[in-house]
């Protein structure tokens, strides 16, 4: 039965072969026209590619920047550029050929300031809408320099800088105007919603850097940038303050002097923050507890992340009887408590402390997590994640 099943199947695949050149004679489009059509149709592609290719030797390699030439194919890409890949990206990029490169996101690391210069320059400015730019030694001119360049990409939403020499050193002259000449050139992005700027160590000037830009930013993160009292008092009380969705000031040492700015931002931003990162401000169970009615008053707070804190263990129970109650949160990342880590330790350590510091083997290290866990599902919140896992990524 089988074979006769394939048999019949066979000969009425056969049949409608056999049917179909006839009834596209009757429809009036012969089935060697069609072929003579779609060949002719492969041919021109063909040539065209092959003259494209041609002007392109023709041209001695000459650079074209994407050409004005119409691309038979154009290809939307997130790179990722290094000093390894650069050549190879420039050359697809440079060289006239029918492909067309376009790029969304770009991330480059480790690039010189005239290699990452040329990048933006040879890229189309009109699809770019992320730039992330690490590890590079671009330093406060360089990226002056770059800021014109992005200016021309009218869809620019985010940029991030992690690690970019930019510092301000004493007793060099200039480099107050060239900060005035970054702080400009942000202001030429329109469309900027994120920024990220990574110890870039610039205490006392967060105002000249924030104020120019003329609509609020969405996300924005502050990490290891030794932020002074007048750099967060400015923060609680500027445009971006209500409209923050993500905020992340770790590593930037907080005491009594800034929490009553850190509270005002946090009411401030109490409608719209879902994200705030907080790991190694150098916490203690007092000032968190300062703290904790600001936190709970953001309704929309999703994850939270006070990972490296000096807290001790009565400090993380007040912290999760309060984060509990927050009907939003979803993550929550707290440090080991002091009581955990081998004796030695100082009074107030630094992050740097705690992340090295070796944790009590002698202790049961699942005692911690199994008394939070407990608090929170007394209250109903299996939703909850607790964790002390600090490369555990909070966002959804």
């Amino acid at each position: 039965m089988l074979a006769q099943a394939r048999g019949g199947a066979l000969a009425r695949g056969e049949g409608e072969r056999e049917r179909a050149p006839r009834k596209r004679e009757r429809e009036g489009v012969g089935g060697e026209g069609v072929a003579r059509t779609e060949e002719a149709w492969v041919k021109g592609v063909r040539r065209r590619m092959e003259d494209e290719r041609k002007r392109g030797e023709g041209g001695g390699g000459e650079e074209s920047g994407g050409g004005g030439e119409e691309a038979l194919l154009q290809v939307r890409a997130d790179l990722f550029v290094n000093a390894r890949s650069w050549e190879r990206v420039r050359s697809a990029l440079s060289s006239a050929r029918p492909l067309r490169l376009t790029c969304r996101l770009l991330r480059v690391e480790e690039l010189s300031v005239s290699s990452t210069r040329r990048l933006l320059e040879l890229l189309p400015a009109p699809g770019l809408q992320g730039v992330d730019l690490r590890y590079s030694s671009l330093g406060m001119e360089g990226l002056a320099s770059l800021l014109p360049l992005l200016a021309s990409c009218p869809a620019l939403r985010s940029l991030r800088l992690h690690y970019c020499n930019l510092e301000l050193h004493g007793g060099v002259t200039g480099q107050e105007e060239v900060l005035k000449e970054v702080a400009l050139g942000l202001a030429r992005l329109p469309e900027l919603r994120q920024l990220s700027l990574t110890a870039l160590r610039l205490p006392g000037h967060l105002r000249l850097l924030l104020s120019s830009l003329v609509r609020p930013l969405q996300v924005l993160e502050l990490p290891y940038l030794s932020l002074s009292p007048a750099d967060l008092a400015f923060l609680s009380c500027s445009h971006h303050a209500s409209s923050l969705q993500r905020l992340d000031l770790s590593e930037n040492r907080l005491d009594a002097s800034s929490l009553p700015s850190v509270r005002r931002l946090l009411s401030q931003a109490s409608s719209s923050l879902r994200h705030l990162l907080l790991s190694g401000c150098g916490l203690t169970d007092g000032l968190l507890g300062a703290l904790l009615p600001s936190l709970t008053c953001c309704r929309a707070l999703r994850s939270l992340s006070l990972a490296l804190n000096p807290l001790s263990l009565a400090g993380l129970t007040q912290l999760v009887r309060s984060a509990v109650g927050m009907a939003s949160l979803r993550h929550l990342l707290y440090p080991n408590p002091l009581e955990e880590y081998q004796p030695g330790l100082p009074d107030l350590p630094s992050s740097a402390q705690l992340l090295d510091w070796p944790l009590d083997e002698l202790q049961d290290a699942t005692a911690t997590s199994t008394h939070l866990h407990r608090l929170a599902r007394d209250r109903g919140r299996t939703d909850l994640v607790l964790t002390c896992d600090y490369h555990q990524d909070l966002l959804d």
